[in-house]
């Protein structure tokens, strides 16, 4: 095989996006620590993170509208990192719309094409199609002030996707909408993901939205990547404590590892309870360590079972499906702990209770990690 060859084999082998040792700070605050990543082509991925984690900031360097400090960005097979946004041909969704009030429907989703000097029959042709995607057809001579919402945000959406975008970003788009309108919103977009093949990078804190949408999320904090898997990975297997208490609920016991043969037997509590541990060899972990359990791998019995680690109910929050108990735990790390009874029970305030865990599926940290 010949070496052109092979070099083209690679150029097509690259990710859609490729992050390489990207930084930036502001002043002398560091915004984003050393990053490396991969994002396949055709992929979804979520970058998820708390309020100023660095999600939106990297966001911004992929569009161009930030200069890293260092390191460097590749579109496909092209070196952006100096390009400006304009040649990047990058789709971009703001959280507030930036939609033109002054122009119609068809007027704003075609501006991006005008700006590109596309011929205006291709331009109509173009303008029709996007909005067609967004099951908008009939709207295209209507102002945004006419509009809804949810109806604002798909205008942004075909704009965004009428320029045929390499990459598609968005950042918060749905923050504005209420619970149900973003719930749809978020359907028709990995619809729309899915049916176009398209790569795209979407912000959010909402860790619901992000294990529901995603091929993979991103977890950051404080500058830094700390996670980058699957939903299920992410839920099953965090990474570290952050992660854990970050993404979804979670209930963390503090535990001393006492024998590893075959399974773990720990004391949480006084109470002996064994475990099989599928995250790490315990052999791995001191002593002391923070068990952290997701609220459907915890169970109530008897508080005089022997492996029932003791509890008092403390609050009681009936959700219709089931009901929500808030017990106060010695062993827990915040003194509190979360669960879930399906069977609607029915509890009282200082009802004495025993957890029992589930024998797997649980993380086990060391307890000098950073707690979320």
């Amino acid at each position: 095989m010949s070496s052109d060859h092979q070099s083209s084999e690679n150029v097509s082998a690259r990710p859609a996006v490729q992050i390489d040792g990207v930084t930036k700070s502001f002043g002398n605050t560091p915004a984003l620590e050393p990053c490396w990543m991969k994002i396949k082509r055709g992929e979804f991925l979520t970058l998820l993170g708390p309020s100023g984690c660095g999600k939106t900031t990297l966001l911004n360097l992929i569009a161009g509208f930030l200069e890293a400090d260092n390191g460097e960005l590749f579109l496909g097979e092209d070196l952006v990192t100096q390009v400006p946004p304009h040649k990047r041909e990058i789709g971009i969704v703001f959280q507030n719309y930036a939609l033109f009030p002054h122009k119609t429907v068809a007027q704003n989703v075609e501006y991006g094409l005008r700006t590109r000097g596309v011929p205006k029959e291709e331009s109509r042709a173009r303008v029709k199609e996007a909005l067609s995607l967004v099951k908008l057809e009939n709207f295209a001579d209507r102002k945004p002030r006419q509009m809804s919402g949810g109806q604002q945000q798909r205008v942004a959406l075909a704009r965004a996707l009428v320029i045929r975008p390499r990459v598609l970003l968005l950042d918060e788009p749905f923050s504005a909408l209420d619970r149900n309108l973003r719930v749809s919103m978020q359907i028709e977009l990995k619809e729309i993901q899915t049916k176009l093949g398209l790569t795209t990078i979407f912000v959010t804190h909402d860790q619901n939205e992000a294990l529901s949408m995603s091929d993979r999320i991103a977890v950051m904090s404080r500058g830094r990547v700390r996670h980058v898997g699957s939903p299920q990975e992410i839920y099953e297997h965090p990474k570290d404590l952050f992660v854990a208490t970050f993404v979804g609920d979670t209930n963390l016991f503090r535990a001393r590892i006492e024998s590893s043969e075959g399974r773990t037997r720990l004391d949480i509590g006084g109470r002996k309870v064994e475990i099989s541990s599928e995250q790490k060899e315990p052999r791995d972990l001191p002593s002391a360590v923070i068990v952290a359990a997701r609220p459907e791998q915890c169970s109530l019995t008897s508080v005089e079972s022997p492996d029932a680690i003791p509890a008092t109910v403390a609050v009681v929050v009936y959700q219709g499906s089931y009901v929500e108990l808030y017990l106060e735990c010695e062993a827990a790390v915040h003194g509190r702990i979360m669960m879930r009874d399906v069977s609607k029970s029915f509890f009282h305030i200082g009802d004495k209770v025993g957890i029992r865990l589930a024998t797997k599926g649980l993380n086990i940290f060391g307890s000098e990690q950073e707690i979320g």
